[in-house]
This record gives C-alpha cells, sequence and structure tokens, in this order.
C-alpha cells in the first residue's frame, strides 16, 4: 500500500472518524489535536441519513442512540415567558419514519474517540506550524515536537483550519460570513422546560436554552445578527464583550441569567455563522475533510451528517485507490461535494431561528402554530434531495 503514514489534524468528529477507516483500511493514522484531550462540550447534532449508516457500520449505533439527548421540540416564547408556538420534532420524525438521532457534539466525539483506543496514534496539546510537502511525501512542523515525516496530511480542523491556512492560504479566501454570530454555554439546568429546546427572540437575535432527556445540565445559546466584527474567536474576552454589548441590561425572560452563565463559562464558545467554500479540497499531498473543508455553519443542521460521511468517503477512496492520493482525492470530492452543495442552503434556517424583525417574528410563531405545519415539515423532509452517492467499500468495491 502507498502513503500509508497520514497524519489527521483535529480529534472532532471528521478526524476520529477518517482515523478509524484509516486504521481499518491498513494505513497508520496519527491525529494532532490542539487541546490536551477531546472536547467534551459543543452543541447538539443531527446524525441522520447516509451518516446513520457510517456510525452502524463502525458498530456505535447502539451506543449512540442510547446517548441521544431525547429532545422533544423547539418552543418560542416571549419577553414574559409565556408559550407563543412550538415545533414537535420528535413527533415529525415520527411521522416519516426518520431514524435520524440528535445527539451532543462531545458525546458523540467521545464514542467515536474511544472506538479509536489501541489503534489511532494521538498528539494531544500539539498543534501544526508549518507543511512542506515535495515528491514524497510532507514535513510537518509542530509548536513543540519538532519535525515529523508524513506520506499524506488531511486538516479536519475546523472552520479556522489550521491545514487550510498553511496549504491553501488565509482563510478571508474561503469563509464566506452569514451575518450572525452565536455564542453557547453551560447554563443553569432550572431554566427551561425539560427535553425542550426554549427560544426567545428580539429582531435579529435569540436567547434559549436547551434541556437534553438524557443530561442534567443545560446550554445557553445566544445569537445575534451582525456585519463582520474583527476579532480572533478564541479571544474569550472579546467574546465576552462582544455579548455584554448585545444583552447585557435585557430584562426579558431568562435572558439575563442566560448572559451571565454565559459570560462565567471559562468553555465559552463564541465565533461567527460562517460557511468555508473552495474550489477544491485538495493540494498535492494535503487534503481537507469536515469544517475545514465545506463548513456548512450550526444552522444547516449537517455538519456531523458531513462530517461523517465526508470521512467515510475519503478513507474509502485512499483505501480504493491502494494509497494513490491523486486519483484518491479527486473521487472523494466527485462523490461528496452534491451533499455539500444541499448543505450549505441554509437560509430557511436562519429565517426561522432569528427573523429580522419583529413582524417577522409574529408571522414565524403564527404559522408554527398552524396544525398543518407538521405535515408540511414532514412532506418536506420526505421530497427534500437526498444524498445519492453510494456508501461504497473499498474492500467489495459495492456498497454492502
Amino acid at each position: 500500500m502507498r502513503n500509508p503514514r497520514i497524519l489527521v489534524s483535529g480529534a472532532g468528529i471528521a478526524g476520529e472518524t477518517l482515523a478509524y477507516w484509516l486504521a481499518r483500511y491498513g494505513f497508520r493514522p496519527t491525529i494532532v489535536e490542539r487541546a490536551a484531550a477531546p472536547r467534551p462540550g459543543g452543541q447538539g447534532v443531527d446524525v441522520r441519513e447516509q451518516a446513520i449508516e457510517v456510525v452502524e457500520r463502525m458498530g456505535l449505533l447502539p451506543r449512540v442512540r442510547a446517548a441521544a439527548t431525547d429532545v422533544l421540540g423547539m418552543r418560542f416564547v416571549g419577553a414574559d415567558g409565556r408559550r407563543r408556538a412550538e415545533v414537535n420534532i420528535q413527533r415529525i420524525q415520527e411521522r416519516i419514519g426518520s431514524g435520524e438521532v440528535e445527539i451532543m457534539r462531545g458525546d458523540l466525539v467521545r464514542l467515536l474517540h474511544e472506538n479509536n483506543s489501541g489503534t489511532v496514534e494521538y498528539l494531544f496539546g500539539e498543534s501544526i506550524r508549518t507543511l512542506a510537502q515535495d515528491e514524497d511525501g510532507v514535513t510537518v512542523g509542530f509548536d513543540r515536537a519538532g519535525q515529523r515525516r508524513f506520506d499524506l496530511v488531511v486538516g479536519a480542523d475546523g472552520l479556522h483550519s489550521a491545514v487550510r491556512r498553511c496549504a491553501f492560504g488565509p482563510e478571508q479566501r474561503f469563509v464566506r460570513h452569514l451575518d450572525h454570530y452565536f455564542a453557547f454555554a453551560t447554563a443553569d439546568s432550572g431554566l427551561g422546560p425539560d427535553r425542550w429546546i426554549t427560544v426567545y427572540n428580539t429582531p435579529g437575535a435569540m436567547a434559549g436554552v436547551y434541556r437534553s432527556g438524557n443530561h442534567p445540565e443545560a446550554k445557553a445559546y445566544l445569537a445575534f445578527r451582525s456585519p463582520r466584527m474583527d476579532f480572533d474567536p478564541r479571544d474569550l474576552d472579546a467574546a465576552r464583550r462582544a455579548l455584554t454589548a448585545r444583552f447585557g441590561g435585557s430584562r426579558a425572560w431568562h435572558v439575563a441569567r442566560l448572559l451571565a452563565g454565559a459570560l462565567a463559562d471559562d468553555d465559552l464558545y463564541f465565533d461567527a455563522l460562517a460557511q468555508v467554500h473552495m474550489p477544491a479540497w485538495s493540494d498535492g499531498r494535503v487534503a481537507l475533510t469536515g469544517d475545514a473543508a465545506h463548513c456548512a455553519s450550526p444552522v444547516s443542521g449537517g455538519g456531523a451528517e458531513l462530517a461523517l460521511t465526508g470521512a467515510y468517503r475519503l478513507a474509502d477512496a485512499l483505501a480504493a485507490a491502494d494509497g494513490d492520493h491523486r486519483q484518491a482525492f479527486a473521487h472523494y470530492e466527485r462523490e461528496h461535494r452534491p451533499a455539500v452543495a444541499r448543505r450549505q442552503q441554509v437560509g430557511p434556517n436562519v429565517r426561522l431561528l432569528m427573523p429580522r424583525t419583529r413582524l417577522g417574528i409574529t408571522l414565524r410563531n403564527i404559522v408554527t402554530r398552524l396544525p398543518v405545519l407538521e405535515s408540511l415539515a414532514g412532506m418536506e423532509r420526505i421530497m427534500a434531495p437526498r444524498d445519492t452517492a453510494p456508501l461504497a467499500t473499498a474492500r467489495t468495491g459495492t456498497t454492502p
């Protein structure tokens, strides 16, 4: 087999999935991750459609279902906390016979990481500083570990990918701002009803609390419309200032308590709603997958799905090509790009969660109260274009 030594940057959903399948196919993957351990936080993510098949082939589907969030749906409330409208997502899924699972991102990463025990080398607390590729491989310079040599490098390191920056150029060339910022953090578990996502809106903004049925803790969601701001997403002080400027002083619903919890949380996550659009996901011996290649943004609801199926397709393509990266990278892009294009159509999701005007909020609430909504939503899910590219396996060349 050609090119067996493969460095994967990022121990998230895409990176862990890719490493699993690479090891399964006989490659020798190494994961480098800036954090000291798999990141435990994150929002609820959906494992749906072909991503369910990927998880099932990894032997993880029963454990993923056991760790599901068990959320019934989303409620919209007014400033007084009284319910204005709701969408029962679980009932819609039952109506259409959906087998999809919502799971907290940290739980999914933990399960994927445990599945890689003993088969994948990890470099935690380490970052890629430089990449230099030549005819025979890639020399990688790390922050602490000096230099190491690999046959291939794959960036699965998220929206602000270091691999993409090193190999393809500054992120401004590829990241498209969607005119919103969002944050999530730990919240008081007494806020909001159990098994519901509760949302309060003002024009162009939302504050919400996420109460999973399988977790004692709650999550706060804060988001608002804004042009691009000049800040480092890892600068928590800047994030706290931005959130305070937008939500500070509010006496509506539980906004003040959600904001206070977010400001006090050392694991606060704050970033732009953004997408990644690239003309190519590979350059020589370096490739990208997951959000690094094609972030669809959290409001797409498809990030985990794309991470799982894209990583699977990339590993499968490398195995089918016996490690020939040129052939494999081209095949991976052809198979996966149609799914990415569909998931990046997020306009209606943003308008549902954060209407721009008070009239828009009122109309959203009226529509979500209509009895016919669940039937229409179920029909939309049935009629929506599906990912038709088969999930082949390199060992047979056909779909199992």
